[in-house]
């Protein structure tokens, strides 16, 4: 496993890391002990970079994490957190608080369901309109110097939002989603970050499954399931976004190769600034995903990508409206 330092100050980290969202729920039910041998497959692969969030099951992907770790040298793992999400007791979302105050209490609540001494990368979820990103990281950066963090991160925020974080303390990495399917970030935010010396952790760069070769439509419907309300897996949208997912599995089939590694590897192919981060909730997806490293894409591999699935060529936003409309990346 290639390793590469996140930002000019941040760690070094393997060049696949993993989401541990879906361990959690968000899509459907999942296996708790299927979860931790995953994440311990992941380690002894040579994945170092494993990505959480506080509100995951409302502490409890946190917990799972921890529980894989026992056992288990500390420095093996670079373990991200983003915070702020405020949950209500049936899942949903009740807006941010990145109050300073806020933060350090979130902080040590993590510490303890992780069961760390510190957290390595810490960034807020989301923007949150009512506190200035600079007091935000601010409360961050003071967290690193009590020791409980050691870098910052941010999330899904817009390049003006990079740029005054960034004039505060040093940033190690944008975790935002970049996708064959969602390449927003390439007209102002992926520049602003190069500007600046930041590295990207994409995540849904297998877009939740739809552009993985194994999604079919009707899928992901259950309970709990945050696909079932995504407008790309709605309808007539599922149907041209499966589509693409056909076009692009005759590029992967010409390298023997599967979709889901394809799509991978375009990720990593545009720049060693860009580390994916892969769902995967399995062994078998997990393994699958690995193999990624190994693809080659030539100039004519990525031309042929491109004409498979076009930038824009999806069908439905990446979130529903109402979300989009709170999201600084977005604006």
């Amino acid at each position: 496993m290639k390793h590469v330092q996140l930002g000019k100050t941040g760690p070094s980290v393997s060049t696949l890391g993993l989401g541990c969202m879906g361990m959690s729920g968000m899509y459907g039910p999942s296996d708790r002990a299927e979860g931790i041998a995953t994440i311990r497959a992941a380690l002894d692969a040579g994945i170092n970079l494993l990505d959480t969030g506080d509100f995951y099951g409302m502490g409890h992907n946190e917990m799972l994490i921890g529980e894989a770790l026992k056992g288990i040298n500390r420095d093996k793992a670079i373990i991200s957190v983003k915070t702020g999400a405020l949950r209500d007791r049936d899942g949903g979302f009740n807006g941010m608080d990145n109050r300073p105050a806020a933060l350090k209490n979130f902080v040590a609540y993590s510490l303890q369901r992780l069961g760390v001494d510190y957290i390595d990368i810490y960034r807020p979820a989301r923007l949150d309109p009512n506190v200035p990103i600079e007091d935000t990281v601010g409360a961050i950066a003071d967290m690193i110097k009590a020791g409980y963090v050691r870098h910052i991160g941010l999330s899904e925020v817009g390049a003006d939002t990079i740029r005054r974080a960034a004039a505060v303390h040093p940033i190690a990495d944008l975790q935002i989603e970049y996708s064959l399917i969602s390449r927003g970030i390439e007209d102002a935010i992926l520049p602003a970050c190069r500007d600046l010396g930041i590295s990207v952790t994409a995540y849904g760069v297998l877009s939740r499954g739809l552009i993985s070769g194994h999604w079919q439509k009707g899928d992901g419907q259950s309970k709990g399931d945050f696909r079932a309300h995504s407008p790309r897996f709605q309808r007539e949208n599922v149907v041209q976004n499966l589509a693409l997912v056909e076009a692009l599995r005759k590029t992967a089939d010409s390298k023997s190769v599967s979709v889901a590694q394809i799509a991978i590897a375009w990720v990593a192919a545009q720049g060693a600034d860009i580390v994916p981060l892969v769902g995967a909730r399995k062994i078998e997806r997990l393994e699958e995903a690995l193999g990624s490293q190994a693809v080659h894409l030539s100039p004519a591999d990525l031309s042929a990508i491109e004409t498979a699935v076009p930038k824009n060529a999806a069908a439905g936003g990446r979130y529903p409206e109402a979300m989009l409309a709170h999201m600084d990346s977005e604006k």
